[in-house]
């Protein structure tokens, strides 16, 4: 199985960590989103893709640049694998179910956050699962180690873990070929709990544009 990571971000970083995979990133390599057909030789060899690259700013108003890089670059590499018979397993975010019910599933219907991030992940996403002929759509949530603030939210409940835990979750998906759409994430709590588990904060509340409950349903991550 021979695997390259698109992206050297927080996550991006952490796959490479775990595994030793090889990885090109906009930084390193000086890749452009919007001249794909330039670069895309240097994917050539590998089976599987994972797409880490996204803007991830997630309360900018940038609608141009989200729908670009959450999107259109998505579609650009559906096709690539797709002609190419190759795996592409695409991270996506727990915000697709930022206004749904708590402790959505798979296949319920996505109802995303109210921002231009969230529309173009759902875009995303979308795109993928219908699109794409082979694929792992990974819907996450992951803070660095140690949590980086003094205070940490109280009022929001999530299933996100640390970056490493995460990361582990989804090496495991992918090693072991699992395809189709997940959740990922751990046990149920709050942004609060989850900071001191990491070190020492204090509690407040988030602003009234933050989702207060992006629970999902891990049933079929726990039972794969």
């Amino acid at each position: 199985m021979n695997v390259i990571v698109l992206g050297d971000g927080l996550l991006g970083s952490e796959i490479v960590n775990q595994t030793g995979w090889d990885y090109i990133s906009r930084k390193k390599d000086d890749i452009d989103i919007d001249d794909f057909d330039r670069w895309m030789y240097k994917l050539n060899k590998y089976d599987i893709i994972i797409n880490c690259i996204a803007n991830t700013d997630t309360y900018s108003e940038d609608k141009e640049s989200h729908i670009k890089v959450n999107y259109h670059f998505v579609k650009y590499l559906v096709r690539y694998c797709n002609e190419r018979g190759k795996k592409l397993v695409h991270i996506s975010t727990d915000y697709i179910y930022a206004n749904s019910d708590n402790e959505r599933r798979e296949i319920d219907v996505p109802v995303h956050h109210s921002s231009w991030y969230g529309y173009s992940k759902l875009l995303g996403d979308a795109h993928v699962e219908l699109e794409s002929d082979d694929f792992l759509i990974a819907r996450l949530s992951h803070k660095p180690h140690p949590f980086p603030y003094d205070k940490a939210w109280l009022d929001v409940s999530t299933n996100a873990d640390y970056t490493p835990k995460i990361v582990s979750l989804l090496v495991d998906l992918i090693n072991n070929h699992a395809t189709g759409i997940y959740n990922i994430g751990t046990d149920k709590k709050t942004i609060f709990e989850l900071a001191l588990k990491s070190k020492e904060v204090q509690p407040t509340t988030s602003p009234d544009k933050v989702p207060k409950n992006v629970t999902m349903n891990l049933d079929k991550l726990l039972n794969f």
